[in-house]
Protein backbone atom coordinates (compact mmCIF):
# COMPACT_ATOMS: atom_id res chain seq x y z
CA UNK A 1 0.00 0.00 0.00
CA UNK A 2 2.57 2.61 1.00
CA UNK A 3 4.16 1.55 -2.94
CA UNK A 4 1.25 2.21 -4.15
CA UNK A 5 1.15 5.79 -2.26
CA UNK A 6 5.32 7.05 -3.03
CA UNK A 7 4.31 5.92 -6.62
CA UNK A 8 1.41 7.59 -7.44
CA UNK A 9 2.97 10.64 -5.55
CA UNK A 10 6.34 10.29 -7.70
CA UNK A 11 3.95 9.71 -11.01
CA UNK A 12 1.44 13.14 -10.10
CA UNK A 13 4.48 15.24 -8.93
CA UNK A 14 6.29 14.17 -12.29
CA UNK A 15 3.25 15.12 -14.81
CA UNK A 16 2.97 18.23 -12.95
CA UNK A 17 6.63 19.48 -12.30
CA UNK A 18 8.12 17.93 -15.75
CA UNK A 19 5.15 17.53 -18.46
CA UNK A 20 2.90 20.95 -16.83
CA UNK A 21 5.67 22.76 -16.62
CA UNK A 22 4.35 23.43 -12.46
CA UNK A 23 7.73 25.05 -11.28
CA UNK A 24 7.09 28.19 -13.88
CA UNK A 25 3.67 29.05 -11.80
CA UNK A 26 6.26 29.47 -8.68
CA UNK A 27 8.05 32.18 -10.82
CA UNK A 28 6.67 35.67 -12.18
CA UNK A 29 7.07 34.86 -15.55
CA UNK A 30 3.93 35.86 -17.49
CA UNK A 31 4.18 33.30 -20.56
CA UNK A 32 4.06 30.48 -17.76
CA UNK A 33 0.33 31.55 -17.70
CA UNK A 34 0.53 30.49 -21.56
CA UNK A 35 1.12 27.07 -21.02
CA UNK A 36 -2.18 26.69 -21.07
CA UNK A 37 -3.99 26.89 -24.45
CA UNK A 38 -6.69 28.17 -23.15
CA UNK A 39 -5.07 31.38 -21.46
CA UNK A 40 -3.59 32.43 -24.74
CA UNK A 41 -6.35 35.14 -25.05
CA UNK A 42 -5.67 36.75 -22.28
CA UNK A 43 -1.95 36.20 -22.84
CA UNK A 44 -1.95 37.82 -25.97
CA UNK A 45 -4.70 40.49 -24.54
CA UNK A 46 -2.62 41.46 -21.80
CA UNK A 47 0.80 41.80 -24.30
CA UNK A 48 -1.55 43.90 -26.22
CA UNK A 49 -2.67 46.29 -22.88
CA UNK A 50 -1.80 49.45 -20.77
CA UNK A 51 -0.59 47.51 -18.51
CA UNK A 52 1.57 45.16 -20.30
CA UNK A 53 4.83 47.26 -19.53
CA UNK A 54 4.00 47.82 -15.72
CA UNK A 55 2.55 44.80 -14.40
CA UNK A 56 3.10 40.85 -14.87
CA UNK A 57 -0.06 38.59 -14.09
CA UNK A 58 0.81 38.24 -10.52
CA UNK A 59 0.97 41.86 -9.87
CA UNK A 60 -2.76 41.94 -10.87
CA UNK A 61 -3.59 38.36 -9.41
CA UNK A 62 -2.56 37.50 -6.56
CA UNK A 63 -2.43 38.97 -3.63
CA UNK A 64 0.52 41.34 -2.62
CA UNK A 65 1.92 39.13 0.35
CA UNK A 66 4.06 36.65 -0.02
CA UNK A 67 1.59 34.02 1.82
CA UNK A 68 -1.19 35.18 -0.05
CA UNK A 69 0.60 34.91 -3.08
CA UNK A 70 1.57 31.85 -3.02
CA UNK A 71 -1.64 30.75 -0.95
CA UNK A 72 -3.36 31.82 -4.19
CA UNK A 73 -1.54 30.53 -6.97
CA UNK A 74 -1.10 26.67 -5.01
CA UNK A 75 -5.09 26.94 -4.96
CA UNK A 76 -5.58 28.13 -8.24
CA UNK A 77 -2.54 25.53 -10.04
CA UNK A 78 -4.43 22.99 -8.61
CA UNK A 79 -8.48 23.66 -9.63
CA UNK A 80 -7.06 25.25 -13.06
CA UNK A 81 -4.80 21.30 -13.26
CA UNK A 82 -8.05 20.04 -12.73
CA UNK A 83 -10.11 21.58 -14.76
CA UNK A 84 -7.53 21.36 -17.68
CA UNK A 85 -6.81 17.77 -17.35
CA UNK A 86 -10.93 16.97 -17.05
CA UNK A 87 -12.09 19.24 -18.93
CA UNK A 88 -14.33 20.82 -17.16
CA UNK A 89 -13.72 24.73 -17.32
CA UNK A 90 -15.91 27.40 -18.96
CA UNK A 91 -15.17 28.33 -22.82
CA UNK A 92 -14.47 31.19 -22.75
CA UNK A 93 -12.57 31.10 -19.31
CA UNK A 94 -14.40 33.64 -16.64
CA UNK A 95 -12.66 34.47 -13.07
CA UNK A 96 -13.87 32.91 -10.01
CA UNK A 97 -15.59 35.31 -7.40
CA UNK A 98 -12.31 34.59 -5.36
CA UNK A 99 -9.99 35.74 -8.36
CA UNK A 100 -11.92 38.93 -8.96
CA UNK A 101 -11.73 39.93 -4.98
CA UNK A 102 -8.07 39.72 -5.43
CA UNK A 103 -8.40 41.83 -8.27
CA UNK A 104 -10.15 43.86 -7.24
CA UNK A 105 -7.93 44.39 -4.02
CA UNK A 106 -4.82 44.85 -6.10
CA UNK A 107 -6.50 47.47 -8.41
CA UNK A 108 -7.15 49.64 -5.21
CA UNK A 109 -3.70 48.85 -4.04
CA UNK A 110 -1.76 50.20 -6.67
CA UNK A 111 -4.51 53.24 -7.73
CA UNK A 112 -4.87 54.00 -4.18
CA UNK A 113 -5.23 57.53 -4.39
CA UNK A 114 -7.41 57.40 -7.57
CA UNK A 115 -9.38 55.05 -5.89
CA UNK A 116 -9.92 56.87 -2.99
CA UNK A 117 -11.01 60.15 -4.75
CA UNK A 118 -13.36 58.01 -6.50
CA UNK A 119 -15.10 56.49 -3.64
CA UNK A 120 -15.21 60.03 -1.67
CA UNK A 121 -17.38 61.02 -4.24
CA UNK A 122 -19.66 58.77 -3.64
CA UNK A 123 -20.12 59.42 -0.14
CA UNK A 124 -21.99 56.25 1.43
CA UNK A 125 -22.61 54.79 -1.78
CA UNK A 126 -21.04 50.95 -2.04
CA UNK A 127 -17.74 50.57 -3.42
CA UNK A 128 -17.44 50.83 -6.91
CA UNK A 129 -16.12 47.96 -8.72
CA UNK A 130 -12.71 48.76 -10.40
CA UNK A 131 -12.93 45.42 -12.88
CA UNK A 132 -16.66 46.02 -13.44
CA UNK A 133 -15.77 49.09 -15.84
CA UNK A 134 -12.31 48.62 -16.61
CA UNK A 135 -12.27 45.38 -17.82
CA UNK A 136 -10.33 45.35 -20.62
CA UNK A 137 -7.39 47.23 -18.95
CA UNK A 138 -5.40 44.18 -17.89
CA UNK A 139 -6.56 41.98 -21.20
CA UNK A 140 -6.95 44.32 -23.90
CA UNK A 141 -10.25 42.63 -25.70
Amino acid sequence: MLCVAIGAATGLGGYTFVYAKGASYLQNDPSACANCHIMNEQFDGWQRSSHHAVAGCNDCHAPHTTLGKYVTKATNGFWHSFAFTSGRFPDPIRITPGNLRVTEETCRSCHGDIVHAIDNEHGGAPQLSCVRCHQSVGHLH
